[in-house]
């Protein structure tokens, strides 16, 4: 198992680190309104909330806000068409735009004849680009990230027949826009190639493995997870630490990063002291959630990527304690269970412990921040319905009793529109819509009251080896 978890987090760290150097996106700051515009994948998916999880929590003094603006089944010229009611109807002072898993288009051909298609389907993508780029240019105020879609996994052996060829045709989507990137001064990054080279790491100890899907197309959790490593780092964050102390218990010398330390008191037995981070840690969600066989969860792309080591280090080194003895720690009281004073000189990650005070304080803002994404999803199924059924059939803002009655019928033969219908029934009604976004608003903004750090003590004492037991994450 160690092996195998090693493997892959040198395999991420070594190509993520080359491919985020040339295509550096730059960080947000203060006041952002970033709108994350894109197909189901960012409709349905969480990769954009992970990616505001960090802000919240390392930056808690930095509000930014983050929209999604995806819708499922979009392609190219169906983002272009709602660019102004869905994306900059938010204010947004940044966009991103991801798309090309649904230009492609979805056939069984192979040979001459996908390749055709394929070459056809790309063309017409390529040609709503144009018009996409001429409406981004009429708002140079916001900037631009172009981001190359996540790939359809070929490769991975399960029962879902394999479309010939449909990634490169994607590949091929994704060239365009970085060159658009790039004569425009926007910002690019792909998750394309990345994501499909841990794909293939995993798929040599099992060949069922991919983060696409029972369908090879939309990530599980742990690949939206990846995805947010891999934006995270593209922007150049990877190395910054939730905190590091480093005490000398023989100098007195303290060395505190990203965080101060007071009331330092060292005793024969251990020591205390006062510490208060400028961040929380980062919390992982353990809970697998959406459907399908391959429910995983946010924690299992920890086991994919070194989002720990490059991400989430609150280090705690102390420097001259008894090697061989055993010390509790405790942070307000709380036992964390012990360390030997070889350990704590070597240093330990309480990013990893999630029973410390400051873990469960990240961890209400995850689970606010996770209800916010619900109700926003609540709104996203509605502007689905608008956008990919109505707006086809003339009836775009048209929520009157008769349309009630078309999507009804619609809904007999139509399993999407069937699972949206009950949300559609109470988002029609504009009071409703508003509530939501009244709710969503409140949850922003409590999470941005309850994510400030605040002092903690901590205390390091020397135990009885048969009165504790080493207790971990």
């Amino acid at each position: 198992m160690y092996k195998r978890l090693t493997l892959a987090f040198l395999l991420a760290a070594s190509f993520t680190a080359t491919r985020s150097i040339a295509q550096q996106i730059k960080p947000f700051k203060a006041g952002d309104r970033v709108v994350f515009t894109g197909n189901s994948i960012t409709d349905g998916g969480h990769f954009h909330s992970y990616i505001w999880l960090y802000y919240m929590t390392r930056m808690p003094n930095m509000r930014i806000d983050c929209f999604n603006a995806g819708i499922g089944g979009d392609v190219a010229k169906q983002i272009d068409e709602r660019l102004d009611d869905d994306v900059f109807a938010h204010h947004p002072t940044v966009m991103t735009l991801s798309f090309g898993m649904n230009d492609t288009g979805y056939q069984w051909y192979k040979g001459a004849k996908a390749d055709s298609n394929y070459k056809a389907n790309i063309e017409r993508s390529y040609q709503s680009f144009q018009s996409i780029q001429q409406h981004l240019k009429t708002h140079p105020e916001v900037r631009k990230i172009m981001l190359g879609s996540t790939p359809y996994d070929e490769a991975v052996k399960i029962k879902f027949i394999a479309l010939y060829k449909k990634n490169e045709a994607i590949q091929k989507v994704i060239d365009f826009q970085k060159k658009a990137a790039e004569a425009n001064k926007w910002e690019f990054y792909s998750f394309n190639e990345p994501m499909q080279a841990i794909n293939q790491q995993q798929q040599k100890r099992d060949t069922a493995f991919t983060m696409e899907g029972t369908d090879r197309i939309h990530p599980t959790n742990d690949g939206h997870m990846v995805m947010a490593y891999l934006f995270l780092k593209a922007q150049g964050l990877a190395g910054k630490k939730v905190a590091d102390v480093a005490i000398d218990i023989k100098s007195k010398n303290v060395k505190a990063e990203n965080c101060q330390v007071s009331n330092l008191i060292t005793k024969a037995d251990g020591l205390s002291y006062i510490y208060k981070a400028n961040a929380l840690p980062y919390p992982v969600d353990t809970l697998p959630r959406g459907g399908g066989n391959q429910p995983r969860s946010q924690a299992d792309g920890l086991k994919l990527v070194p989002f720990q080591q490059e991400f989430n280090q609150e280090l705690v080194q102390v420097k001259g304690l008894s090697s061989q003895t055993n010390y509790a720690l405790r942070i307000d009281g709380k036992d964390l269970g012990t360390r030997t004073g070889a350990e704590l000189s070597q240093g330990i990650n309480l990013a990893d412990i999630s029973a410390t005070p400051q873990y469960q304080q990240a961890l209400a803002v995850m689970h606010l921040n996770e209800e916010r994404w619900a109700t926003e999803r609540r709104l996203r199924e509605y502007w689905w319905l608008q956008y990919s059924i109505m707006k086809p059939h003339g009836l775009l803002h048209n929520d009157g009793e008769a349309t009630v009655d078309s999507l009804q019928k619609y809904a007999k033969k139509d399993f999407f529109v069937a699972a949206t219908l009950n949300t559609y029934y109470k988002a029609r009604l504009k009071p409703v819509r508003d509530a939501w976004q009244k709710e969503m608003d409140l949850l922003t903004n409590q999470i941005y009251l309850i994510n400030r750090p605040v002092a903690r003590k901590v205390e390091i004492t020397a135990v009885n080896q048969q009165q504790h037991v080493l207790t971990q994450k």
